[in-house]
């Protein structure tokens, strides 16, 4: 018991500091190279975070758990949504840039459809999950020719100043230390502070399901968290929805395809009644609110941050209700 507790603590405290070093790595890294926060945050931090998801539905589907695999996935992007971009939006109100409108959110928006056109049928097969990993492979490569070309913009503007302004704090292989560094020490912190939770809750003989819906859910999420918290902190808002944005593709297309092109499987028709449905409510909120958004202030404030938790709140207890 007193193993667990300092393993939380522990844990949290590397959570914190390693997320902080995390966030300041890729903000250096894109200011160095010329390219957004926002590619950085898809890219780079988005793959990252998810490293734990595709970990977890990989095995997953290696067992031949479906449920697992695919609840894994989309109950991360809900916790994306409705926990993560709701408690970031309710500290510090994030403002959105009109790349995100018209090329990022309806490239998630796409992903979401294509999940649900694919899924309908409450079957994954191998020309599902290779439809998925293309359709993956073409969003990303369209993320990285929109960076390059606006690296190319960049570098034309650095080029007709007479300074060239960097951020002098950091090289580049000192920015990648703290990006790489960062990431790997925040998904070993998180693991460690997920084990500790798991080991007290289990102590006082808490449901298992609880447990897997709570602790090991919100676990798989902590990276996600703690970056998207820290950089709404430094006010690198690009980087906090890039993180989420990138996060929610790769959980829907790559890290389900893997699992599908492992084993192909049916699953239960709650999770696409229930789970994706709820996914796809939050993805079309956040569309719609950052649309508007364009059109007003450019900012998303607390009401969508109250909403996405009301909602996420709503969800969980909808699936206490079904155990």
């Amino acid at each position: 018991m007193l193993l667990d507790i300092m393993s939380v603590l522990v844990g949290l405290i590397l959570l914190i500091l390693s997320a902080d070093k995390f966030v300041e790595g890729s903000s250096a890294v894109a200011k160095i190279l010329g390219v957004s926060p926002l590619i950085i945050g898809m890219v780079i931090v988005g793959f990252g975070t998810s490293m734990p998801e595709m970990v977890v539905s990989t095995f997953a589907a290696i067992d031949q758990s479906s449920g697992i695999a695919l609840g894994n996935a989309y109950g991360s992007n809900i916790l994306n949504l409705g926990l993560i971009l709701a408690l970031t939006l309710l500290i510090r109100p994030i403002k959105v840039t009109q790349s995100i409108v018209r090329t990022e959110l309806p490239l998630l928006l796409t992903a979401t459809t294509v999940t649900l056109i694919l899924l309908y049928d409450l079957k994954l097969r191998r020309t599902d999950a290779l439809i998925m990993l293309f359709v993956f492979i073409l969003i990303f490569g369209v993320m990285i020719y929109l960076s390059l070309q606006e690296r190319t913009q960049v570098n034309l503007l650095k080029d007709s100043c007479l300074t060239t302004e960097t951020n002098s704090q950091f090289s580049l292989k000192l920015a990648f230390f703290y990006l790489i560094a960062g990431l790997v020490l925040l998904i070993l912190s998180s693991k460690l502070l997920v084990w500790g939770a798991v080991g007290i809750a289990t102590y006082f003989e808490i449901n298992d399901v609880i447990i897997g819906l709570t602790i090991v859910a919100i676990g798989t999420s902590l990276p996600e968290l703690a970056t998207s918290i820290t950089a709404a902190r430094k006010g690198e808002n690009e980087l906090v929805l890039g993180n989420i944005i990138g996060s929610n593709l790769m959980n829907t297309l790559l890290v389900v395809g893997i699992a599908g092109l492992i084993h192909p499987f049916s699953f239960a028709k709650e999770i696409f009644s229930r789970d994706i449905f709820v996914m796809t409510i939050l993805t079309v909120l956040l569309v719609i609110f950052s649309y508007f958004a364009m059109k007003k202030d450019g900012v998303l404030s607390k009401l969508l941050g109250s909403i996405l938790l009301c909602l996420y709140l709503g969800y969980t207890f909808w699936l206490i209700l079904s155990i």
